[in-house]
């Protein structure tokens, strides 16, 4: 397995994130992401589905398989990355959501500190009653969603009126979209800072999983 890393690697605390559905791991957002939080002090580590992987020699862009199928491929990827210290599972998008899904296991055993999602898909765009959040509601890892509140996959009214467990923490970022990127007109931020008050919040949220 490949993995692409950021960040010291002398930090007290790994980050390890899968990419969505459509996108590989060296693509702009998860690069974004993954500079940010290095900035921030933290060791990120990136790596592929064998279906994404596939695509860099296949030519061909099958569609993405079902997330549920992908599990094991996260939890293989954990013990292939054998991270010192705290390790943090999570992902953009679909990543985040396979993570979530493996999370408790990993969390029960030891193996992992913490969930970290990158803008978490609740449900499909334009498909609000089609939750994605019923294992979420009994999460026992201590996580982190980092959404934008007009993400279409979960606004922050529509993420409001779902029940999650009390072990999960949300970050809004105003005006936020699926890749966390505001409309400068409409909210006077932009892409650079929504980037450093994501890498912020969640070097401060790491650092609390050590308390």
């Amino acid at each position: 397995m490949t993995f692409l890393f950021d960040g010291p690697r002398e930090a007290a605390a790994t980050i390890l994130l899968a990419h969505g559905a459509g996108a590989p791991m060296d693509s702009p957002a998860l690069s974004g992401y993954a500079n940010a939080l290095a900035g921030a002090g933290l060791r990120v580590a990136r790596f592929e589905f064998a279906y994404m992987a596939a695509r860099r020699t296949a030519g061909t862009r099958k569609p993405p398989p079902r997330a549920e199928t992908l599990q094991r491929e996260y939890v293989d990827a954990v013990a292939a990355l054998d991270a010192p210290g705290r390790l943090v599972i999570g992902g953009k998008s679909m990543g985040g959501r396979v993570a979530s899904m493996v999370a408790d296991e990993l969390y029960a055993e030891g193996r992992i500190a913490g969930l970290l999602c990158l803008g978490y898909p609740f449900h499909p765009v334009g498909r609000p009653e089609r939750l994605r959040t019923a294992h979420l509601a009994a999460l026992r890892t201590p996580a982190l969603i980092v959404q934008g509140t007009r993400d279409p996959f979960g606004t922050r009214d529509e993420v409001a009126a779902y029940a999650l467990a009390p072990t999960i923490d949300i970050l809004w970022l105003e005006d936020g979209d699926h890749d966390l990127r505001p409309r400068k007109a409409v909210s006077g931020l932009s892409a650079a800072d929504h980037l450093r008050t994501m890498a912020e919040g969640v070097a401060r949220w790491v650092r609390g999983l050590g308390a």
